[in-house]
C-alpha cells in the first residue's frame, strides 16, 4: 500500500524537555503523524514520551544510532522493539547490523543503517581516518546493509537516487538534510528540497528546524506535505 504523504514527514523533536515537546506535538495536532526523538529529548525523559506518543497512534523513529559489540547492541534493540517503536538507527558496521536484526527479530520495529552522516563531507572523513570519499563509502555500507537484512537506510537527498540502484525497491531510504526553499542550511551540508528528495527515491524525510522554529509550525507541516503529495504525482 502506498505511503501517505502526510505519513512520509517524520518530524524530529529537537527541542530541550518533554514539556516542549508535548506542545510541539499539541500545535501540530494531525498535520504530523511521525515524530523523531534524538539524543537531546531521548536523555531528558523522552522514552516514557515517546511511549505515550505511541499508545496515542503517532509513529516514532528513536534515532539512537547504536554501535557496541554485538550482545548490547542485540539486547538494545529487544528492548526498543517492546517499545513498539517503528524506526531504530544502528551505525552501518556490518558487526552491529547483523546484531540489529537479530536483536528485532519477530517484532515490527524497522533498523535503519546511518551510512555517513549528512553533517560530513569528503574532508571531515579524511580527518577521522577514513580513505573512501563520502559516495564510495555510502555506498559500500549500503551493500554491506542490503546483504545482511537491513530495513532501510538514512541518507543524504542527494545520495538517494545512487542508493534506489543499489538496494532496490525494498529498503526505506530515509533522509535528513530537508530544508524547504529559504531555509537556513544550518550544520548541514548536504541539503535538498522536500521535492527534490521525493523525486531523488526518497521515502521519508526528516524536517527538524525548519518546522520546530517556525511561527507557525503546523503551516510549516502542511506545507511540506503538500508538497510531498505533489511531487508524488
Amino acid at each position: 500500500m502506498p505511503l501517505e504523504a502526510r505519513d512520509r514527514l517524520i518530524v524530529a523533536l529537537d527541542v530541550p524537555s518533554v514539556k516542549e515537546a508535548e506542545a510541539m506535538v499539541t500545535r501540530l495536532g494531525p498535520s504530523v503523524s511521525f515524530y523523531k526523538l534524538g539524543y537531546q529529548l531521548t536523555f531528558a525523559g523522552g522514552l516514557p514520551f515517546a511511549a505515550g506518543l505511541i499508545a496515542a497512534g503517532k509513529q516514532v523513529f528513536l534515532d539512537l544510532k547504536l554501535h557496541d559489540i554485538g550482545n548490547t547492541v542485540a539486547k538494545g534493540v529487544e528492548s526498543v522493539a517492546q517499545m513498539g517503536a517503528t524506526f531504530l538507527t544502528v551505525h552501518a558496521y556490518p558487526q552491529t547490523m547483523k546484531a540489529a536484526v537479530e536483536g528485532k527479530h519477530g517484532s515490527n520495529l524497522k533498523i535503519l543503517a546511518v551510512t555517513v552522516l549528512t553533517s560530513y563531507d569528503a574532508a571531515d572523513l579524511e580527518a577521522a581516518g577514513y580513505k573512501l570519499g563520502v559516495s564510495d563509502l555510502v555506498a559500500r555500507r549500503a551493500e554491506q546493509a542490503r546483504d545482511i537484512g537491513i530495513d532501510g537506510l538514512v541518507c543524504s537527498p542527494e545520495e538517494a537516487a545512487n542508493l534506489r540502484g543499489i538496494v532496490g525497491a525494498r529498503l526505506a531510504l530515509v533522509t535528513p538534510g530537508i530544508r524547504p526553499a529559504g531555509s537556513a542550511a544550518g550544520d548541514q551540508k548536504r541539503i535538498m528540497t522536500p521535492a527534490k528528495a521525493i523525486a531523488a527515491g526518497a521515502d521519508y524525510l526528516v524536517v527538524g528546524r525548519p518546522i520546530v522554529e517556525a511561527t507557525d509550525p503546523k503551516a510549516a507541516a502542511d506545507a511540506i506535505v503538500a508538497e510531498i503529495a505533489q511531487a508524488k504525482k
